[in-house]
């Protein structure tokens, strides 16, 4: 599969090298210094490489898109969500929102266990099934179990879920890595019932 990085922060970057180390064509893109791009895709390995957002859009089966510029409040809260914004703005895009409530302090430690007798649930969600069995895809390639939380609109309350898991990774006691999330994510995942 071909993916996109629209956003080559903390997340982006993990994820794309996660993703090109499962075996995806992964292209790095929208980064204040072209020398990071280029480093991330050095590092993610051979199935990656530095773009434009041009290139990484163009015959993309997916893409994933950065947050706001600082992460800290929600441009669209209760009767809307930045997934349906994003939808409403982009006429036949099949968006399916993903990997918005786990940390990236998480996402090498759960890839290198992946295949293990438990991982850790990840929540997706969206309108279209299709692109809902892609992103399912993409998170088992990662290493979690996914979880069809339901319809895009339900983002509306994950949104701000993935601002206070935020909040606790990186502003909570310890500082980055440490948080609640980290270790709820990191060894037993979200509680299912099997």
């Amino acid at each position: 599969m071909r993916i996109g990085i629209l956003g080559s922060g903390l997340m982006g970057g993990k994820l794309g090298t996660l993703f090109a180390r499962a075996g995806h064509e992964v292209v790095f893109s929208y980064s204040r210094r072209q020398a990071k791009l280029k480093t991330l895709a050095r590092e993610a390995g051979a199935n990656a490489r530095a773009g434009t957002p041009a290139e990484a859009v163009q015959h993309a089966s997916a893409l994933l898109l950065p947050m706001n510029a600082d992460d800290t409040d929600l441009v669209v809260a209760h009767n809307s969500s930045g997934a349906e914004e994003l939808a409403k703005r982009v006429p036949g895009a099949r968006v399916v929102a993903a990997f918005n409530t786990i940390p990236s302090e998480v996402l090498f430690s759960v890839f290198e266990r992946r295949g293990g007798s438990s991982s850790p649930d990840m929540l997706y969600y969206g309108d279209d099934q299709a692109a809902k069995t892609v992103a399912a895809q993409l998170a088992r390639d990662v290493g979690f179990n996914p979880v069809d939380a339901g319809p895009l609109r339900t983002t509306r309350y994950a949104e701000p879920f993935a601002l206070l898991v935020a909040h606790l990774a990186y502003e909570g006691k310890g500082g980055a890595g440490t948080g609640v999330p980290v270790r709820m994510v990191g060894q037993v995942g979200v509680a299912r019932s099997r």
